[in-house]
């Protein structure tokens, strides 16, 4: 059964492969089985994760009022695809678009807002980094670096602008000064991260590589 399971993984990255050779019938077919395999898995999480024991098992158990509001809701979502009855899925959508905006926004600001001003004020706690044998000096200078990135890179999206008669609306130039100096620390961030997605990509090809390599020579 294992070498059933090798067999399938090599034809399917040779299928994959293939789209060097450009666009064909072979590509698209394990195309459509990875999104095939993905919406079935997707499906079964939901059904086993969420429908089963947060819909299903509590009507079993009689607990009504936790299953009810989020069934009804359900329900009204289902009639977003009959165009006479889509308005009723307004309140269902209403109420998915604002937990959604409310999640997002309180990750932006408890995880990720709070967390860098935390994380930028931990970078001067010089009894922290006495305490792992970092150096003071070299310490508050790659504390006030990351915390003079950190001030740029906020106001490069600070929109704020100086209004004048007769003139166009511009930022003042203590702003525009930090901005500059942002973009060239988004550009770092930037690059950080495409040379991350590059890396993965890279080390994926080398894997599939080495996994037909290992194949063909298990034959030899």
């Amino acid at each position: 059964m294992e070498m059933l399971w090798t067999i399938i993984g090599l034809i399917l990255t040779l299928m994959i492969f293939s789209y060097l050779l450009g666009d064909n019938i072979l590509f698209r077919i394990a195309t459509y089985i990875f999104v095939g395999v993905a919406s079935g898995y997707g499906v079964t999480m939901v059904i086993y994760q969420i429908i089963l024991p947060r819909m299903v098992w509590p009507l079993v158990k009689g607990d009504w009022i936790i299953t009810l509001v989020p069934l009804a809701l359900s329900l009204l979502l289902i009639t977003k695809l009959f165009p006479r009855l889509s308005n009723l899925g307004s309140v269902s959508m209403a109420y998915l678009v604002g937990t959604a905006a409310a999640i997002i926004i309180g990750g932006v600001v408890f995880g990720t807002l709070f967390g860098q001003v935390t994380a930028s004020f931990n970078l001067f706690d010089l009894k922290a980094g006495a305490a792992q044998g970092q150096n003071p000096i070299v310490q508050l200078l790659s504390g006030a670096f990351i915390l003079f990135g950190t001030v740029t890179t906020l106001a490069y999206f600070n929109f704020w602008a100086i209004a004048k008669p007769n003139q166009a609306y511009h930022r003042h130039p203590f702003i525009a000064l930090l901005a500059k100096i942002g973009e060239f620390f988004i550009a770092i961030t930037l690059g950080a991260l495409f040379a991350g997605v590059f890396t993965t990509s890279i080390t994926a090809l080398i894997e599939r590589l080495d996994f037909i390599k290992h194949f063909i020579l298990s034959f030899l």
